[in-house]
């Protein structure tokens, strides 16, 4: 007896195996433990919740609990100081600054008061030496009755120093709302319509904002309002090394410089509990390196709960949008949800 093949079961067991094939090439990754994270957590982290995941080009899950959806925009606090130190190397790009120049340049009330050895670079990593705030964040984040960045500037000028610029580090907002003002100067425009012309609009973050609504000063270290939608468009361009759709908004070279540690030697003078024992880069924390100490995580948590963060060995970015204020246990919660997003995409790339 001769065995004879069927030619219709052939076919199917072929398109069987194809189709297996193709679910496995095109199987998208489970996020199921990070979304369970945050429903269980949800009322910690103040109801309102949004978090957005993107990778290989677009936005690959998203989570909304509450209130919040991705379009929501909300208080984004210390995560504005990404934004603004973007914006600084906007300039820097066009050779309209230089990271080491002195502010004094730019503003010459620093002379007057002895502070003509504070440099941009200093500005954005915190070591100005000018008296900040005693540690607490909420006051960092609230402005005086000024009316525009110049009068919160000269304020800064007149402080005492704490210490000689470049010997500590003291995370606060001097720093930023110095550079900030540098800018204002730089381009003979308000810092709100700036930012909005070089970087928010570039990046279609329409709902991104620096203008106070109560018509006072903007804050460039921590006075934004963003959406989920918005800031990771801004991720996404820190991810792919300045370029977003095509359009190269910051150089590779930008990028690289926002994410080197500075000034790692120095003594702290004051970190925010959640960023202990993490190194600064420039409008940035280094929250994760490796063992020669290049950056491999870098974010920006905000005070009222919202945490951005890039994963270049991952080749990954995601943001948790919250509105409430963020502490020690919002802190694990966000570390317990950055290793369950890990799990999902797979192992570091290199």
């Amino acid at each position: 007896m001769s065995l004879k093949t069927n030619p219709t079961c052939l076919s199917c067991s072929l398109l069987s195996v194809f189709l297996l094939f193709f679910q496995f090439c095109f199987a998208q990754p489970d996020f199921s433990q990070a979304d369970a994270l945050l429903q269980k957590n949800q009322k910690l982290l103040g109801n309102g919740v949004v978090a957005l995941i993107y990778k290989d080009g677009k936005v690959i899950h998203s989570k909304e609990l509450g209130e919040f959806n991705a379009k929501t925009a909300a208080p984004i606090a210390s995560c504005s100081k990404w934004l603004t130190a973007a914006l600084v190397m906007i300039f820097v790009d066009e050779g309209k600054i230089k990271l080491d120049d002195p502010v004094s340049k730019y503003i010459p009330i620093f002379d007057k008061y002895m502070k003509s050895y504070v440099t941009i670079r200093q500005c954005l990593a915190h070591t100005t030496g000018i008296e900040n705030d005693k540690g607490n964040l909420l006051k960092m984040m609230q402005r005086g009755k000024y009316m525009n960045l110049e009068e919160v500037v000269n304020a800064i000028a007149a402080k005492e120093i704490s210490n000689n610029a470049g010997t500590e580090f003291h995370y606060g907002a001097i720093g930023p709302n110095i550079a900030g003002r540098v800018m204002e100067v730089v381009s003979k425009k308000p810092f709100d319509r700036l930012i909005q012309e070089k970087l928010l609009r570039p990046l279609k973050m329409k709902q991104t904002s620096f203008v106070n609504e109560n018509g006072f000063a903007p804050n460039p270290a921590g006075g934004a309002r963003s959406s989920a939608n918005d800031y990771i468009n801004f991720l996404s361009m820190i991810l792919n090394k300045g370029v977003f759709e095509g359009k190269q908004i910051l150089s590779a070279q930008a990028i690289a410089e926002m994410q080197k540690p500075q000034f790692t030697s120095l003594p702290v003078k004051f970190t925010p509990k959640i960023a202990e024992g993490w190194h600064y880069g420039l409008g940035e924390w280094i929250q994760e390196e490796d063992a020669n100490g290049n950056s491999i995580v870098v974010s920006s948590p905000g005070l009222f709960g919202t945490w951005p963060y890039v994963d270049k060995c991952r080749n990954y970015a995601a943001i948790v949008l919250t509105k409430s204020l963020l502490g020690e246990q919002k802190k694990d919660i966000m570390m317990e949800f950055k290793a369950a997003v890990d799990e999902a995409v797979g192992q570091c790339a290199n």
